[in-house]
């Protein structure tokens, strides 16, 4: 491809926009204007007034010119903390941050793709059936660019959506559904040096309960976890209130049930032991997706992959993205890795490479589209 200094600069102009989640105004703003260069009719819709963000969904549409499916093109803006002032530094192929900050390949190498594949479009007159882009808010803690989507509007069936760490060629047909499970643990308060006794120590309870927990790796499809927990006011002060957050996710659905079945039956006996209170709700953040190795968008991958010499890798994940909602909401839609590494880490980094394929592998599918009918 004769375009590699292109796609570098763009990311390193991309990487240094600042776009934490809730606050993608400026990104926003930015591909609004590039979208709307490349000649696709472009908007925002009100993702950002329901999630509370600064900015909503940056979307885009191409008419199509040919017979293939319609496609929809997928990235999110947003990324992790800390995630501000980032300073890119290339060095032998490789792109990292200067080491205080994340670098934003997670997403933005994957905006670069989108965009440097319908340049490609334009420029090499290229058929398509019609091509929608939706840059996405907030998606790195909860999805909810996506889940505020109208995918009616979007009109397509088919997506992809750049956001794995996979080098080009990889393929995720598989992810869990995600269930979050917050308690509150309510016990009594006692003077710790007095009359402990009094007290029902609800840090106790949690800590009960947390021990009675399978947490981890449960099988090859399912894990769970307690990440935050936070309680007590003094260290004299028997604790009367603990709150725990916690998650179960699995590849297969009845699995997580159980699993969060298991660990709230975990929390209710042990506040039954020591005569405490838990308030437990869970909540779906999103459901699972199985994409078959014959459904359109692994057909379509597969062939651009083999056509190009990369590698095809059909895998599963353990993490959610916005493919799973869009799956949930009829577009099938498969994500590709981008190679990205150590993502949501202060050593990200990606090749200057991966960058280039990425956008060559975007683009030679959006051609074998034309080609593959369901």
């Amino acid at each position: 491809m004769d375009n590699d200094g292109r796609i570098l600069d763009e990311f390193l102009e991309l990487v240094q926009v600042d776009s934490v989640s809730g606050k993608e105004r400026r990104i926003a703003d930015l591909l609004l204007k590039k979208l709307t260069d490349l000649g696709l009719s472009v908007w925002e819709d009100d993702a950002g007034q329901k999630s509370g963000s600064n900015a909503g969904n940056v979307i885009g549409n191409l008419p199509g010119t040919g017979q293939g499916p319609s496609l929809l093109l997928c990235a999110h803006m947003d990324t992790v903390q800390p995630g501000c002032g980032v300073k890119p530094v290339v060095a032998d192929g490789v792109v990292r941050s200067s080491g205080d900050t994340i670098l934003g390949a997670d997403d933005k190498a994957g905006i670069v793709a989108i965009l440097e594949s319908l340049r490609l479009v334009r420029e090499n007159n290229t058929e398509h059936g019609g091509l929608a882009v939706a840059f996405t808010i907030w998606e790195e803690s909860g999805l909810f660019g996506a889940k505020n989507l109208d995918c009616q509007a979007i009109g397509a069936k088919v997506g992809f959506v750049l956001d794995s760490d996979g080098d080009p060629g990889t393929i995720v047909t598989q992810a869990p559904s995600h269930d979050h499970i917050g308690v509150t643990v309510r016990g009594r308060a006692a003077h710790a040096g007095i009359k402990p006794e009094d007290g029902i120590n609800a840090i106790q309870v949690a800590a009960y309960a947390i021990a009675q927990m399978q947490l981890g790796r449960i099988d090859e499809e399912t894990t769970s976890n307690i990440g935050i927990i936070s309680g007590g006011n003094a260290v004299n002060i028997v604790p009367d209130s603990v709150t725990l957050e916690g998650e179960a996710r699995s590849l297969n659905t009845e699995k997580r049930l159980r699993q969060t079945s298991q660990m709230c039956l975990a929390i209710e006996e042990a506040a039954k032991k020591y005569g405490a209170e838990a308030d437990i709700v869970t909540e779906l953040l999103y459901p699972d997706y199985h994409l078959a190795a014959d459904s359109l968008p692994v057909r379509i991958a597969v062939e651009a992959a083999r056509n190009l010499g990369l590698e095809s890798r059909l895998v599963k994940t353990g993490g959610g993205s916005d493919a799973n909602i869009f799956n949930s909401k009829g577009i099938a839609a498969a994500v590709l890795g981008i190679g990205m590494k150590k993502v949501h880490t202060t050593e990200e980094y990606i090749t200057t490479d991966n960058l280039v394929e990425n956008a060559r592998y975007l683009f030679e599918i959006i051609k074998v589209a034309q080609k593959i009918t369901a």
